[in-house]
């Protein structure tokens, strides 16, 4: 284990799989890995463009590599290392997770020169929902809310 304690080891195997990214031409230039007690459990690039997959971040290509491999929806005591700064997205993902660190290169500010612009989306979920640029519609649906009720139940919430 030489490089247990190694960050720079670490996001260096990222950069390599962000540059995997572009030899395929699989998405844009991000690539993760997920380390647990120092061994790589996870690894992923963006797979936007392969997989018409809008959602194929490669922190969360990463993620899910990482749940299936452990047989876990949690990945507490793992570290993330990226190449650039998550996006929402995959911020999110990131805390439903449970992933307590995240290590990243390039930053945000350094993504969005390069045409992967998040601002947008961050004024958006702060906007109240009547003023957003995508049309929320509350529709209440009764067999909707029975199940949330007998989910409730199922797990004991009141």
């Amino acid at each position: 284990m030489a490089h247990l304690h190694d960050p720079a080891h670490f996001m260096r195997q990222a950069a390599v799989l962000s540059q995997e990214a572009i030899q395929h031409y699989d998405g844009g230039p991000f690539g993760c890995i997920i380390v647990k007690d120092g061994v790589v459990i996870g690894k992923g690039w963006n797979h936007v463009i392969a997989t018409n997959d809008p959602t194929a971040h490669a922190e969360v290509v990463a993620i899910r590599d990482a749940c299936i491999k452990l047989g876990t929806p949690e990945l507490v005591g793992c570290e993330l290392y990226t190449s650039a700064e998550p996006c929402p997205m995959c911020m999110a993902a990131i805390y439903w997770a449970c992933i307590p660190v995240v290590y990243y290169s390039n930053t945000k500010e350094e993504s969005a020169r390069l045409g992967y612009e998040d601002s947008i989306i961050y004024k958006e979920l702060s906007a109240p929902l009547h003023v957003r640029k995508i049309k929320m519609i509350h529709l209440p649906d009764q067999q909707a809310t029975a199940i949330f009720a007998d989910w409730a139940q199922r797990e004991g919430i009141k």
